[in-house]
């Protein structure tokens, strides 16, 4: 019994000393500015849903005018098939300029869902057909099963979001690439509970 004592406790300290030494380490490389995030946040945090949108052109085009939209949560079809047609985007005209438009939908199909390996773009992927290519997010089967306990009162009818399409408003980290149930905030209703 002794020795297994002083191995757990030998174990605990090594176990110590080891993450005392990244943490110092990896400290000098975040005091450089070599990485993001620290080491202890880096292990504490979790993957996103969905990659995060880091691209600026598109924030700055697409994100002027409406969330922009991780190109994880659609097929590259559905991103191709929506900027070849931008003149009548959702009712409004989007034209860009060619080199832009090119610009943009090689950012949206090379990190479209089927290109993705974060779980949200997977599971879209597996509730769309072979050749489905929803040009809203919120027609793909996976949202639709996702969003299907939520009463119509509570955003159709709701005047702080009137749709499903306005992500941000009530997933809290949905910039960053999270739609976590536990971070649900409907606006005007609160905290959002399934059970």
């Amino acid at each position: 019994m002794k020795h297994i004592k002083t191995l757990i406790t030998g174990t605990g300290i090594a176990g110590l000393l080891l993450t005392t030494a990244l943490v110092i380490a990896d400290d000098d490389k975040y005091e450089k500015g070599e990485h993001e995030g620290s080491f202890l946040s880096r292990i504490f945090s979790k993957k996103p849903d969905v990659a995060p949108v880091k691209n600026t052109l598109y924030k700055e085009e697409c994100g002027s005018c409406h969330f922009a939209y991780q190109p994880g949560l659609l097929p590259a079809r559905s991103w191709k098939k929506m900027m070849g047609d931008l003149e009548n985007h959702f009712e409004e005209n989007a034209e860009l300029d060619k080199e832009t438009q090119n610009k943009l939908t090689n950012y949206l199909v090379d990190n479209a869902a089927d290109h993705a390996n974060y779980k949200r773009s997977i599971r879209i992927m597996n509730s769309l057909g072979k050749n489905d290519a929803p040009l809203r997010i919120t027609e793909t089967p996976y949202f639709i099963r996702k969003h299907d306990e939520i009463p119509k009162r509570m955003v159709k009818d709701n005047p702080k979001l009137g749709s499903f399409s306005k992500c941000a408003a009530c997933h809290m980290n949905a910039e960053k690439g999270s739609y976590d149930d536990d971070e649900v905030r409907i606006p005007g209703v609160g905290k959002w509970d399934d059970d």
